[in-house]
């Protein structure tokens, strides 16, 4: 073994006996389920019978973007079973609530466990999957050591590099190189994240495109759906989606300005992560605000409503006649356009769109969003799409047609997936008639 993975397995278990405070910390902040706390030690195994599939998403993205392709795979493999790891409660939550109840019974949850040799070599040693897939960038030397040691086989699927990851990788060669080399298919979500895996050591490094691109439209319940458009009626609505710190004050202050001259307008603020949903709405200030959190709908005189919940976007982009697609105004690098392209939602984007750039080409190139230079740019666009709706009509229908281009993706990655399993085991020999099994040779 190399100095690097040796470095890393080391430093790991001088850890260990700090981790499970580190645990209990993050479960008094809502960050982990204090009675699943186990399953980061590698506990609470619950292996079904037959073959088994492991999927690992980081967060909630992530595991959206793998939920097609999961279904897929169930689809052409009645018998197949899958184990699907997270990183975070809230996509725990997203793929409780977006799971079809008919797929749900052969889907397992559990977190994730921490990179401790211990604990990775536990939960592969009870879960003993047949196969897997890590989604993006999530990679964890221990565990994917592990899984190598054990010969499980492995994809990374939507593979993401950034220049910055690239060169951090490239400090540790014989880490990288160990850690990457546990995947026997790398599928890379765009062109300039293979160059950057090839780079760091992998010569096959396929690039079918980003999976992001082939997600079903998000959901939205009927009986809410109808329950907001009776509140908010005919009023405009502006939405600022998946936003992350510093962009509300920005949406707000374009609700600011706009309300003088766009009657009616309401505002509604889908933070990213919901539990700042209460600082969200204090920010508001003196402007009318109504939170979602809090079981309340936007009345007559809201100005701001703060959808502070979890899983409900899709409501809210079939209500806005414009969105801003969040973490663009501020360098995070931007949310995933796609969504509103699907829904119809006319899309504003800041500068900071590097997470989804294929994306953004090729919705800036066919006309279905408008770039914002800066969060001075936000008021002004808001204003000229909501005042024009032959332009912003026109928008949402490039943008449309751009979010169906790939929706073969899915299947194409369920049966390049599916090749990674065994054959499944052949069915126990039927006795012919008159044949005394093992049992019946006993009587007498």
């Amino acid at each position: 073994m190399k100095p690097g993975p040796i470095a890393w397995r080391i430093g790991a278990t001088l850890l260990a006996p700090l981790l499970p405070l580190h645990l209990a910390r993050r479960a008094r902040r809502g960050k982990e389920i204090a009675a699943r706390l186990g399953e980061r030690r590698g506990q609470g195994a619950a292996r079904p019978p037959g073959r088994l599939f492991w999927w690992h998403a980081a967060s909630v993205g992530e595991t959206g973007s793998m939920l097609p392709v999961l279904g897929a795979m169930a689809a052409r493999d009645p018998a197949l079973h899958f184990l699907v790891t997270t990183g975070t409660v809230t996509s725990a939550e997203l793929l409780a609530q977006r799971l079809p109840a008919a797929l749900a019974p052969r889907v397992a949850h559990r977190f994730v466990p921490l990179d401790v040799p211990a604990w990775t070599a536990r939960f592969l040693r009870d879960w003993r999957p047949d196969a897997g897939a890590f989604v993006e960038s999530e990679l964890w030397p221990n565990l994917l050591a592990e899984a190598q040691r054990r010969a499980v086989p492995l994809a990374l699927v939507n593979a993401r590099m950034s220049a910055r990851s690239a060169a951090r990788w490239r400090r540790a060669p014989g880490l990288a190189r160990q850690t990457l080399g546990a995947f026997q298919t790398v599928l890379a979500r765009s062109e300039e994240d293979a160059a950057r895996l090839r780079g760091l050591g992998l010569p096959q490094v396929l690039c079918w495109g980003d999976v992001k691109t082939a997600a079903a439209p998000l959901p939205a319940d009927p009986a809410a759906l109808e329950a907001l458009r009776t509140a908010i009626g005919d009023r405009p609505v502006f939405l600022a989606a998946s936003t992350h710190p510093g962009e509300e004050a920005l949406a707000l202050a374009a609700h600011r300005a706009l309300a003088p001259e766009v009657p009616g307008l309401l505002t509604i603020l889908v933070p990213r992560h919901p539990e700042r949903g209460a600082p969200v709405a204090a920010e508001a200030g003196d402007l009318p605000t109504a939170r979602r959190g809090a079981g309340e709908l936007p009345g007559p005189g809201t100005a701001i409503y703060v959808a502070d919940t979890l899983g409900e976007l899709g409501l809210f982009y079939r209500l806005a006649r414009v969105a801003l697609v969040g973490g663009s105004l501020v360098p995070h690098g931007g949310q995933n356009p796609l969504e509103p392209a699907r829904l119809g939602c006319p899309i504003l984007v800041g500068p900071h769109t590097r997470n989804f750039a294929e994306a953004m080409e090729r919705l800036l190139a066919a006309g279905g969003a408008l770039r914002l230079p800066d969060a001075a740019a936000l008021a002004p666009a808001i204003r000229d799409v909501l005042s024009d709706p032959g332009r912003a009509r026109a928008i949402a229908e490039a943008a449309a047609a751009v979010a169906e281009g790939r929706a073969d993706l899915p299947e194409r990655l369920a049966e390049a997936l599916l090749g990674l399993l065994p054959p499944p085991d052949p069915p126990a020999e039927t006795p012919a008639e008159g044949r005394r099994t093992g049992f019946l040779t006993n009587e007498v």
